[in-house]
């Protein structure tokens, strides 16, 4: 057994020859090598124009693109897409057509979260995590869609010792 650890931590085990380690080394080394051009979290949802209607009303995101059972946001600030798809699209893989978003949180770290909650609670957002400090130092509230996707945000404070 032979232990080959990659340029990105990651650490492969394999039963092989010296020679097809060196073949595994490159192949575990070759992601380093990738450009990353953009990031998108895409998330499945019931319905599409719900989920994308909350994030361009209270979070200022815009629609980049859209289609039947799509659709693409943005802002310029966030670094990322978010991209809503309608369960069930025949173009999703068989074993993830039926899934709906759960267990993921969208954080947005923001500058004065006393104001954004402000203006949430003033728009009619129902807040569904009340403002909560923890001892690491994260403050946060949280929100959700309507189709139930988690939106919290945050800002970062000194951990209390």
């Amino acid at each position: 057994m032979h232990e080959i650890t990659g340029s990105l931590s990651r650490t492969a085990r394999v039963q092989a020859n010296p020679v097809q380690c060196t073949l595994i080394r490159l192949a575990v080394d070759w992601g380093a090598d990738m450009t990353i051009t953009a990031s998108a979290v895409s998330l499945n949802v019931d319905d599409v124009p719900a989920s994308t209607a909350f994030l361009v009303d209270h979070f200022g995101f815009r629609t980049e693109m859209s289609a039947d059972g799509f659709a693409s946001l943005t802002r310029d600030d966030v670094g990322m897409n978010v991209i809503f798809l309608r369960r069930g699209l025949p173009t999703l893989p068989a074993d993830q057509r039926d899934d709906h978003v759960c267990g993921l949180i969208l954080a947005f770290t923001v500058e004065d979260l006393e104001g954004e909650l402000a203006r949430l609670e003033a728009e009619g957002v129902t807040i569904t995590m009340p403002l909560t400090s923890e001892e690491w130092g994260e403050r946060a509230f949280q929100v959700r869609d309507p189709n139930g996707v988690i939106v919290q945000l945050v800002d970062w404070n000194t951990a209390t010792p």
